[in-house]
Protein backbone atom coordinates (compact mmCIF):
# COMPACT_ATOMS: atom_id res chain seq x y z
CA UNK A 1 0.00 0.00 0.00
CA UNK A 2 0.97 3.75 -0.38
CA UNK A 3 2.45 5.46 2.50
CA UNK A 4 2.25 9.50 3.10
CA UNK A 5 4.52 9.68 6.20
CA UNK A 6 4.52 6.72 7.15
CA UNK A 7 0.78 5.67 7.44
CA UNK A 8 -1.26 3.93 4.50
CA UNK A 9 -3.26 6.35 2.06
CA UNK A 10 -6.12 3.99 3.52
CA UNK A 11 -5.81 4.41 7.07
CA UNK A 12 -5.64 7.76 6.51
CA UNK A 13 -9.29 7.82 4.16
CA UNK A 14 -10.47 5.91 7.06
CA UNK A 15 -9.60 8.46 10.44
CA UNK A 16 -11.77 11.22 9.14
CA UNK A 17 -14.78 8.96 9.37
CA UNK A 18 -13.75 7.10 12.25
CA UNK A 19 -13.48 10.53 14.27
CA UNK A 20 -16.84 11.38 12.82
CA UNK A 21 -19.68 11.38 15.25
CA UNK A 22 -22.28 11.37 12.34
CA UNK A 23 -20.42 7.74 11.48
CA UNK A 24 -21.49 4.60 13.11
CA UNK A 25 -20.07 1.83 11.30
CA UNK A 26 -17.40 1.35 8.53
CA UNK A 27 -17.34 -0.50 5.65
CA UNK A 28 -14.62 -1.26 3.65
CA UNK A 29 -14.05 -2.98 0.09
CA UNK A 30 -10.55 -4.57 -0.57
CA UNK A 31 -8.98 -6.17 -2.88
CA UNK A 32 -9.06 -10.30 -2.45
CA UNK A 33 -5.40 -10.24 -1.47
CA UNK A 34 -6.13 -7.25 1.11
CA UNK A 35 -9.22 -8.65 2.40
CA UNK A 36 -7.93 -12.70 2.91
CA UNK A 37 -5.30 -10.75 5.10
CA UNK A 38 -6.05 -7.15 5.78
CA UNK A 39 -3.89 -4.38 7.78
CA UNK A 40 -3.74 -4.53 11.27
CA UNK A 41 -5.72 -0.97 11.72
CA UNK A 42 -9.10 -2.44 10.01
CA UNK A 43 -8.72 -6.05 11.20
CA UNK A 44 -8.24 -5.04 14.71
CA UNK A 45 -10.47 -2.19 14.77
CA UNK A 46 -14.37 -3.35 15.42
CA UNK A 47 -15.74 -0.38 14.01
CA UNK A 48 -14.87 -1.04 10.67
CA UNK A 49 -16.26 -4.85 8.16
CA UNK A 50 -14.05 -5.96 5.41
CA UNK A 51 -15.93 -7.17 1.99
CA UNK A 52 -13.66 -8.70 -0.83
CA UNK A 53 -14.36 -5.56 -3.98
CA UNK A 54 -15.82 -6.72 -6.94
CA UNK A 55 -14.51 -5.99 -11.09
CA UNK A 56 -16.28 -2.10 -11.36
CA UNK A 57 -16.68 0.07 -8.77
CA UNK A 58 -20.18 -0.37 -8.98
CA UNK A 59 -19.95 -4.29 -7.81
CA UNK A 60 -17.67 -3.26 -4.91
CA UNK A 61 -20.12 -0.68 -3.71
CA UNK A 62 -22.76 -3.27 -4.33
CA UNK A 63 -20.97 -6.11 -1.71
CA UNK A 64 -20.62 -3.19 0.74
CA UNK A 65 -24.04 -1.96 0.59
CA UNK A 66 -25.08 -5.59 1.61
CA UNK A 67 -22.88 -5.73 4.66
CA UNK A 68 -24.65 -2.24 6.06
CA UNK A 69 -26.61 -1.62 9.27
CA UNK A 70 -30.14 -2.68 8.51
CA UNK A 71 -31.43 0.35 10.40
CA UNK A 72 -28.58 2.81 8.85
CA UNK A 73 -30.74 6.12 7.42
CA UNK A 74 -27.97 7.96 5.12
CA UNK A 75 -24.86 5.69 3.81
CA UNK A 76 -21.81 7.84 2.78
CA UNK A 77 -19.35 6.20 0.08
CA UNK A 78 -15.39 7.34 -0.21
CA UNK A 79 -12.91 7.02 -2.50
CA UNK A 80 -10.01 5.22 -0.29
CA UNK A 81 -7.56 7.31 -2.40
CA UNK A 82 -8.55 10.41 -1.07
CA UNK A 83 -6.75 10.51 2.19
CA UNK A 84 -7.37 14.52 3.27
CA UNK A 85 -11.40 14.62 3.23
CA UNK A 86 -12.50 16.54 6.37
CA UNK A 87 -14.81 15.93 9.09
CA UNK A 88 -16.92 18.72 7.97
CA UNK A 89 -16.90 17.55 4.73
CA UNK A 90 -18.53 14.32 6.06
CA UNK A 91 -21.12 16.28 7.95
CA UNK A 92 -22.29 18.62 5.49
CA UNK A 93 -23.33 16.20 2.70
CA UNK A 94 -24.59 13.74 5.25
CA UNK A 95 -26.94 16.39 6.10
CA UNK A 96 -28.05 17.28 2.85
CA UNK A 97 -28.66 13.97 2.02
CA UNK A 98 -30.44 13.99 5.24
CA UNK A 99 -32.71 16.30 3.74
CA UNK A 100 -32.97 15.65 0.09
CA UNK A 101 -31.85 12.43 -0.37
CA UNK A 102 -28.50 12.77 -2.38
CA UNK A 103 -25.37 14.73 -1.39
CA UNK A 104 -22.26 14.68 -3.16
CA UNK A 105 -18.98 16.96 -2.47
CA UNK A 106 -17.91 18.86 -5.78
CA UNK A 107 -16.09 21.68 -6.74
CA UNK A 108 -16.23 24.59 -9.41
CA UNK A 109 -14.25 24.20 -12.54
CA UNK A 110 -11.36 26.71 -12.90
CA UNK A 111 -10.22 25.80 -16.50
CA UNK A 112 -12.62 26.14 -19.37
CA UNK A 113 -13.51 22.66 -20.10
CA UNK A 114 -13.53 21.36 -23.62
CA UNK A 115 -15.50 18.29 -25.52
CA UNK A 116 -12.87 16.76 -27.67
CA UNK A 117 -13.44 14.04 -30.23
CA UNK A 118 -11.94 10.54 -31.20
CA UNK A 119 -9.44 12.45 -33.44
CA UNK A 120 -8.20 14.99 -30.73
CA UNK A 121 -10.37 17.99 -32.20
CA UNK A 122 -12.59 19.99 -30.40
CA UNK A 123 -16.02 19.38 -30.57
CA UNK A 124 -17.50 21.61 -28.19
CA UNK A 125 -16.62 24.48 -25.52
CA UNK A 126 -18.85 23.61 -22.11
CA UNK A 127 -20.51 26.46 -20.13
CA UNK A 128 -17.80 26.21 -16.92
CA UNK A 129 -20.59 27.72 -14.67
CA UNK A 130 -22.58 24.24 -15.37
CA UNK A 131 -19.29 22.40 -14.86
CA UNK A 132 -18.51 20.57 -11.10
CA UNK A 133 -15.74 18.40 -10.69
CA UNK A 134 -17.25 15.63 -8.32
CA UNK A 135 -15.80 14.20 -5.18
CA UNK A 136 -16.45 11.88 -2.31
CA UNK A 137 -17.69 11.88 0.19
CA UNK A 138 -21.24 10.89 -1.81
CA UNK A 139 -23.87 10.67 0.61
CA UNK A 140 -27.23 9.13 0.34
CA UNK A 141 -30.60 8.17 1.74
CA UNK A 142 -30.24 4.13 2.48
CA UNK A 143 -33.64 3.25 0.10
CA UNK A 144 -32.33 5.81 -2.47
CA UNK A 145 -29.11 4.08 -2.58
CA UNK A 146 -31.16 0.66 -2.71
CA UNK A 147 -33.15 1.62 -5.79
CA UNK A 148 -30.22 2.85 -7.59
CA UNK A 149 -28.17 -0.49 -7.19
CA UNK A 150 -31.15 -2.60 -7.71
CA UNK A 151 -30.61 -0.91 -11.26
CA UNK A 152 -28.13 -3.46 -11.81
CA UNK A 153 -26.44 -1.97 -15.09
CA UNK A 154 -24.16 -4.12 -16.48
CA UNK A 155 -23.61 -2.83 -19.75
CA UNK A 156 -22.32 0.54 -18.19
CA UNK A 157 -19.43 1.22 -16.02
CA UNK A 158 -20.14 4.22 -13.18
CA UNK A 159 -17.15 6.45 -12.46
CA UNK A 160 -19.27 7.35 -9.20
CA UNK A 161 -22.49 6.63 -7.26
CA UNK A 162 -24.05 10.17 -8.06
CA UNK A 163 -24.63 9.29 -11.80
CA UNK A 164 -26.10 5.84 -10.93
CA UNK A 165 -28.43 7.47 -8.59
CA UNK A 166 -29.43 10.25 -11.27
CA UNK A 167 -30.33 7.18 -13.40
CA UNK A 168 -32.57 5.67 -11.13
CA UNK A 169 -34.48 9.04 -11.14
CA UNK A 170 -33.34 11.07 -8.17
CA UNK A 171 -31.83 14.56 -7.92
CA UNK A 172 -28.57 14.56 -6.70
CA UNK A 173 -27.49 18.12 -4.79
CA UNK A 174 -24.21 19.25 -5.08
CA UNK A 175 -22.03 20.60 -1.22
CA UNK A 176 -18.77 22.69 -1.67
CA UNK A 177 -16.06 20.45 -1.87
CA UNK A 178 -12.53 21.03 -0.36
CA UNK A 179 -9.06 21.46 -2.78
CA UNK A 180 -7.43 19.33 -0.52
CA UNK A 181 -9.76 16.67 -1.22
CA UNK A 182 -7.44 15.17 -3.67
CA UNK A 183 -7.81 11.88 -5.42
CA UNK A 184 -3.96 10.14 -5.44
CA UNK A 185 -4.29 7.91 -8.81
CA UNK A 186 -0.78 9.02 -10.22
CA UNK A 187 2.46 10.21 -9.13
CA UNK A 188 2.21 13.76 -9.70
CA UNK A 189 -0.98 13.35 -7.57
CA UNK A 190 1.41 11.18 -5.31
CA UNK A 191 3.60 14.45 -5.02
CA UNK A 192 1.45 17.09 -4.01
CA UNK A 193 -0.38 14.55 -1.68
CA UNK A 194 2.89 15.29 0.65
CA UNK A 195 3.03 18.77 -0.35
CA UNK A 196 -0.41 19.25 1.67
CA UNK A 197 0.47 17.27 4.32
CA UNK A 198 3.55 18.86 4.75
CA UNK A 199 1.48 22.27 5.21
CA UNK A 200 -0.81 20.55 7.02
CA UNK A 201 1.16 19.27 9.81
CA UNK A 202 4.13 22.32 10.28
CA UNK A 203 5.53 19.99 13.18
CA UNK A 204 8.80 19.54 14.70
CA UNK A 205 10.69 17.47 16.39
CA UNK A 206 13.86 17.35 18.67
CA UNK A 207 15.96 14.07 19.56
CA UNK A 208 18.86 13.63 21.98
CA UNK A 209 21.77 11.14 21.11
CA UNK A 210 24.93 10.44 23.62
CA UNK A 211 27.65 8.00 22.83
CA UNK A 212 30.86 7.23 25.40
CA UNK A 213 33.78 5.13 24.14
CA UNK A 214 37.05 4.27 25.73
CA UNK A 215 40.20 5.44 24.98
CA UNK A 216 42.63 2.61 24.05
CA UNK A 217 45.98 2.31 22.50
CA UNK A 218 46.42 0.82 19.02
CA UNK A 219 43.26 2.17 17.21
CA UNK A 220 42.88 5.12 15.26
CA UNK A 221 40.78 7.88 16.52
CA UNK A 222 37.73 9.39 14.30
CA UNK A 223 35.87 11.82 15.18
CA UNK A 224 32.64 13.18 13.18
CA UNK A 225 34.66 11.26 9.97
CA UNK A 226 37.62 12.42 10.52
CA UNK A 227 41.08 10.90 11.47
CA UNK A 228 42.76 12.83 14.36
CA UNK A 229 46.63 12.31 15.62
CA UNK A 230 46.55 10.69 18.63
CA UNK A 231 48.65 8.14 20.45
CA UNK A 232 45.07 6.21 21.31
CA UNK A 233 42.05 5.72 19.50
CA UNK A 234 38.49 4.80 20.59
CA UNK A 235 37.22 1.32 21.26
CA UNK A 236 34.05 0.19 19.59
CA UNK A 237 32.48 -2.56 16.95
CA UNK A 238 32.12 0.22 14.40
CA UNK A 239 35.12 2.89 14.05
CA UNK A 240 33.77 4.23 17.35
CA UNK A 241 32.82 7.41 16.03
CA UNK A 242 31.25 9.12 18.93
CA UNK A 243 30.05 12.21 17.35
CA UNK A 244 28.74 10.19 14.52
CA UNK A 245 26.86 7.83 16.75
CA UNK A 246 25.42 10.07 19.55
CA UNK A 247 23.98 12.42 15.93
CA UNK A 248 22.64 9.18 14.52
CA UNK A 249 21.14 8.52 17.86
CA UNK A 250 19.56 11.90 17.69
CA UNK A 251 17.66 11.53 14.61
CA UNK A 252 16.46 8.27 15.48
CA UNK A 253 15.19 9.33 19.11
CA UNK A 254 13.76 12.51 16.68
CA UNK A 255 11.74 10.32 14.73
CA UNK A 256 10.68 7.49 17.13
CA UNK A 257 12.91 4.93 15.20
CA UNK A 258 14.72 3.62 18.25
CA UNK A 259 18.91 4.13 18.81
CA UNK A 260 21.55 2.84 16.76
CA UNK A 261 22.41 -0.49 18.61
CA UNK A 262 18.47 -1.76 16.86
CA UNK A 263 19.65 -0.71 13.58
CA UNK A 264 23.24 -1.33 13.78
CA UNK A 265 23.95 -4.22 16.79
CA UNK A 266 27.34 -5.16 17.70
CA UNK A 267 26.67 -8.36 17.41
CA UNK A 268 26.33 -7.89 13.58
CA UNK A 269 29.87 -8.64 11.97
CA UNK A 270 28.02 -6.94 8.88
CA UNK A 271 28.90 -3.35 11.21
CA UNK A 272 32.32 -4.84 12.45
CA UNK A 273 34.52 -2.13 11.46
CA UNK A 274 31.99 -0.22 9.97
CA UNK A 275 32.28 3.63 8.88
CA UNK A 276 30.28 5.44 11.21
CA UNK A 277 29.48 8.19 8.13
CA UNK A 278 27.49 5.38 6.48
CA UNK A 279 25.71 4.66 8.84
CA UNK A 280 24.25 8.06 9.72
CA UNK A 281 24.10 8.13 5.76
CA UNK A 282 21.00 5.62 6.22
CA UNK A 283 19.49 6.95 8.70
CA UNK A 284 19.34 10.39 6.99
CA UNK A 285 17.43 8.35 3.56
CA UNK A 286 15.47 6.83 6.79
CA UNK A 287 14.21 9.82 8.12
CA UNK A 288 13.81 11.63 4.30
CA UNK A 289 11.65 8.55 3.74
CA UNK A 290 9.20 9.50 6.37
CA UNK A 291 8.88 12.89 5.39
CA UNK A 292 11.06 14.53 7.46
CA UNK A 293 14.35 16.57 7.18
CA UNK A 294 16.95 17.37 9.16
CA UNK A 295 17.04 21.48 10.18
CA UNK A 296 20.16 21.67 11.77
CA UNK A 297 22.52 19.65 14.35
CA UNK A 298 24.25 20.65 18.06
CA UNK A 299 26.90 18.30 19.01
CA UNK A 300 29.15 18.81 22.16
CA UNK A 301 32.69 16.84 22.37
CA UNK A 302 34.12 15.78 25.43
CA UNK A 303 37.67 14.84 25.75
CA UNK A 304 40.68 15.99 27.58
CA UNK A 305 42.66 15.68 24.71
CA UNK A 306 43.52 15.88 22.08
CA UNK A 307 42.75 19.66 20.61
CA UNK A 308 39.88 19.31 18.48
CA UNK A 309 39.38 22.72 17.68
CA UNK A 310 41.75 22.22 14.48
CA UNK A 311 39.39 19.45 13.17
CA UNK A 312 35.52 20.88 13.62
CA UNK A 313 35.34 22.21 10.03
CA UNK A 314 35.76 19.33 9.02
CA UNK A 315 34.19 17.40 10.97
CA UNK A 316 31.15 19.55 10.47
CA UNK A 317 31.71 19.46 6.51
CA UNK A 318 30.94 15.44 7.02
CA UNK A 319 28.35 14.96 9.18
CA UNK A 320 26.38 17.73 7.07
CA UNK A 321 27.47 15.59 4.08
CA UNK A 322 25.91 12.68 5.23
CA UNK A 323 22.72 14.23 6.26
CA UNK A 324 22.52 15.85 3.13
CA UNK A 325 22.39 19.34 4.68
CA UNK A 326 24.51 22.77 4.44
CA UNK A 327 27.78 22.32 6.44
CA UNK A 328 26.58 25.66 8.73
CA UNK A 329 23.29 23.45 9.63
CA UNK A 330 25.71 21.41 11.54
CA UNK A 331 27.33 22.83 14.64
CA UNK A 332 30.09 20.99 16.91
CA UNK A 333 32.32 21.96 19.83
CA UNK A 334 34.69 20.61 22.46
CA UNK A 335 34.34 20.66 26.34
CA UNK A 336 36.70 18.72 28.69
CA UNK A 337 34.98 17.73 32.07
CA UNK A 338 37.82 19.38 34.00
CA UNK A 339 40.07 16.90 35.13
CA UNK A 340 36.50 14.36 36.31
CA UNK A 341 35.52 11.09 35.68
CA UNK A 342 36.92 9.06 32.76
CA UNK A 343 36.61 11.57 30.05
CA UNK A 344 38.75 14.38 32.65
CA UNK A 345 41.10 11.78 33.21
CA UNK A 346 41.90 11.06 29.44
CA UNK A 347 40.28 7.46 29.67
CA UNK A 348 37.13 7.75 27.22
CA UNK A 349 35.90 10.23 25.22
CA UNK A 350 31.93 10.93 25.12
CA UNK A 351 29.55 12.98 22.84
CA UNK A 352 26.44 14.63 23.36
CA UNK A 353 24.05 15.79 20.23
CA UNK A 354 20.67 17.39 19.63
CA UNK A 355 18.66 17.48 16.55
CA UNK A 356 16.41 19.28 14.90
CA UNK A 357 13.97 17.95 12.35
CA UNK A 358 10.74 18.71 10.59
CA UNK A 359 8.75 17.91 7.62
CA UNK A 360 10.61 18.36 4.62
CA UNK A 361 8.11 20.94 3.38
CA UNK A 362 9.05 23.21 5.05
CA UNK A 363 12.87 23.21 4.02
Amino acid sequence: MLKLAGQSILQRSLQAFLRSPHVTDVVVALPRELAESPPDYIENNPSVSIVTGGVRRQDSVRNAFEQINENSEVVVIHDAVRPFVSEELIASTINVANKTGAAIAGLPANDTIKKVRADGFIDDTLLREEIVLAQTPQAFQTSVLRTALSLNIRDLEITDEAALVERAGHQVQVVKGDPRNIKITTPEDLVMAKAILDNQTNSFRVGHGYDLHQLVPKRQLILGGVTIPFDKGLQGHSDADVVCHAVTDAVLGATGQGDIGQHFPDTDPVWKNANSLDLLSRVSLLVKSEGFAVFNVDVTIVAEQPKLSPFVTGMCANVAKALGVEAGQVSIKGKTNEGMDSMGLGKSIAAHAVVLIGNRGLV
